[in-house]
């Protein structure tokens, strides 16, 4: 029997795998780098041991470190987790040589799967060989051979940007998992991302825990996923369970696993197992009624499954919530979550709690938002509303993206694909009209101008309402006072008026207007507004605004084609031959930050010469941080 596990993961993982460790009277130890000494999942479990450094290279990926932290604080059993260490067969191999349980596969197992080259190769399939790719088999897929998440990933069109995204894909691979192996196979545009959950005992019984559908992915990296996956045909869904269940007797599987396929034109083309827990599993949970991670902590006590699992129940999704910018080319976000809070109904799975930092060094993922309903209609529409009235407040977040996902008529009707946000991302990030910052017909005729929204004029009056409480009042018409904020890449100016009667703004009925609530009357229609300021981040409802300086600082003008830091990073890389002076081509890719274990290309904005360059590899950089000038070439 298992009396205390180690936890070789953070964040949200590690915390999910504590509860469940804390139902079933198991103590848990906790490992943390320098960067993650505060985090949450180091203060809920029993103990923690401190791995020093803060990259995952000296502190989440070092098995000798760990093992040793087990063994210290008195733990028999390790589970990986997802992601790190959890697809490592010599990790696995030195948690049993130190007599400790290992929470998964056996390592022979994770070597036959964990590469998807080799699981490939399993399965009768060959990946292609990087110098054999032609025009014809153009468009590829360069894929890390280890790990998932989207990392190590790049899809190449044309055969001279190969090189290029091979170099850039083993260097993201290198740094995500310690291991730098990529491959190439064919990309299809329009396929669909399905899966099937596994669980498998040592006394020969698999389960195929019904299927998944993952197509809602941006750069390769899951954003929505759904259980059961629709419109599968009841013939296609046996192939893949027959599929999932032969892959995981072929290598002796014991544990929780996942078979990944691309189904297109009805049929199931194999890609990877992935030999780990998943991200997406809590959809089957709820689907099946049943834990997860209990389970595989007794499959791994040597417990047997019964000969049958349980029956599928209705439909859940899950979106994964970013801390991300979508204004800013979704550049991961930094900073305070001051406060994160979801409607009851849903489940909420995350790493962090009200305070928490959210660093440089790791994922920015902050949650997992999973609905259960007896319809996935049901479910859609909990999970959208649920998100919709979420109190967010800290950076800025996908939020918006996926309740619009959530809404969008390709989804609600299953026809999405892996494709879905190459051709609707632009539509479904544009700001939605406001309705209540045009006149209606009414106060246009009165010679009222287009108001702006009216969360700005609610984060306005708020702000304001110290000052017309306390401020006195003067029979004369005050001065109308403005305030400027910034709201999803716009700016925007409101205006209002300190009067005897209170505070008054044009074309609006101020009904009520305090330091946190302010409620406004546009043509009859009240609306409330819940405000919570935190220094000049102001979180209105599910918006969030940035207070301006009325006038603009002249000396923070900067030069036109000046290249800014997107995020908190470290560059990684300049392309090779780059020296101020330099001739370079619009689009061109000039230097590469890494943040959250990804790289981010900064590229020449116009095409000209290279004015400046203010850094070098390997230097840490900061928001704003300017990095290169680009003047553009006089026509």
């Amino acid at each position: 029997m298992i009396t205390t596990l180690l936890v070789a993961n953070r964040g949200e993982i590690a915390c999910r795998i504590v509860r469940t460790c804390r139902e079933l009277g198991i103590r848990t130890v906790a490992v943390h780098s320098d960067a993650d000494e505060n985090a949450l999942h180091a203060r809920v479990a029993d103990t923690a041991v401190r791995l020093p450094g803060a990259a995952p290279a000296e502190t989440y990926l070092r098995g000798d470190l760990i093992v040793k932290a087990a063994l210290a604080a008195g733990a028999d059993a390790v589970h990986p987790g997802y992601g790190f260490l959890s697809e490592n067969a010599d990790f696995a191999r030195a948690v049993l040589d130190a007599g400790l349980t290992w929470i998964g596969p056996p390592p022979e197992a994770i070597e036959a799967m964990a590469s998807k080259i080799r699981a490939k190769e399993l399965m009768g399939l060959a990946p292609l060989a990087a110098t054999d790719v032609t025009e014809a088999d153009l468009p590829v897929l360069v894929k890390a051979a280890a790990g998932g998440g989207g990392r190590g990933m790049r899809i190449v069109r044309r055969l001279e940007e190969l090189g290029a995204a091979l170099e850039a894909a083993r260097a993201e691979a290198a740094s995500a998992f310690g291991d730098g192996e990529v491959f190439v196979e064919p990309y299809l545009e329009h396929g669909r991302h399905v899966e099937v959950q596994i669980l498998a005992d040592a006394h020969g019984t698999v389960w195929p825990l019904g299927t998944r559908d993952c197509s809602l992915q941006r750069r390769h990296q899951k954003v929505i996923e759904e259980a059961p996956a629709p419109g599968l045909s009841e013939g296609l869904t046996e192939d893949l369970y027959a599929l999932a269940v032969q892959a995981a007797r072929a290598v002796a599987y014991v544990g929780a696993g996942t078979v990944e396929f691309l189904v297109a034109d009805g049929r199931a083309h194999f890609l990877e197992m992935n030999t780990r827990l998943q991200v997406e599993h809590p959809v089957t949970e709820e689907v099946f009624g049943l834990d997860l991670v209990a389970g595989q902590l007794r499959v791994a006590e040597g417990h047997a499954l019964p000969k049958d699992p349980p029956r599928a129940r209705g439909h859940a999704i899950e979106a994964r919530l970013y801390a991300e910018d979508p204004a800013h080319g979704w550049a991961p976000q930094t900073g305070t979550l001051h406060h994160l809070a979801l409607p009851a109904g849903v489940r909420l799975d995350t790493g962090y709690t009200d305070g928490d930092t959210i660093g440089v060094h790791y994922d920015p993922m902050l949650a997992k938002v999973v609905a259960h309903a007896p319809t996935r209609a049901e479910a859609l529409r909990r999970l959208a509303d649920a998100l919709e009235r979420a109190a967010i407040h800290g950076p800025a977040t996908n939020r918006d993206l996926l309740v619009r996902s959530l809404r969008h008529e390709d989804v609600t009707s299953a026809r999405m694909d892996t494709g879905f946000y190459d051709r609707h991302l632009p539509a479904l990030t544009t700001p939605a009209p406001d309705p209540s910052a045009r006149p209606s017909p009414t106060t246009a005729l009165n010679g009222v101008a287009a108001r702006p929204p009216l969360v700005a004029l609610a984060a306005a009056l708020a702000a304001a309402h110290g000052r017309s409480r306390f401020g006195g009042w003067r029979n004369l018409p005050s001065q109308s006072q403005v305030k400027r904020y910034e709201m999803a890449g716009e700016e925007h100016e409101v205006h209002y008026r300190h009067t005897r009667e209170g505070l008054t703004a044009d074309g609006v009925r101020v009904v009520h207007a305090d330091a946190r609530v302010v409620v406004l009357e546009v043509d009859g229609v009240q609306r409330r507004f819940e405000v919570r300021a935190y220094g000049d981040e102001v979180h209105v409802n599910a918006a969030r605004l940035t207070a301006l300086p009325r006038f603009p600082d002249p000396t923070a003008q900067l030069a036109p084609g000046s290249l800014l830091a997107p995020m908190p990073g470290t560059v990684v890389r300049v392309a090779e031959g780059l020296t101020e002076g330099a001739t370079v081509q619009a689009g061109q890719g000039l230097l590469w930050v890494e943040a959250m274990k990804m790289q981010h290309q900064i590229s020449a904005p116009v095409t000209g010469t290279l004015s400046a360059l203010h850094v070098k590899a390997g230097q840490q950089v900061e928001p704003g941080t300017l990095l290169a000038v680009v003047q553009e070439t006089s026509s």
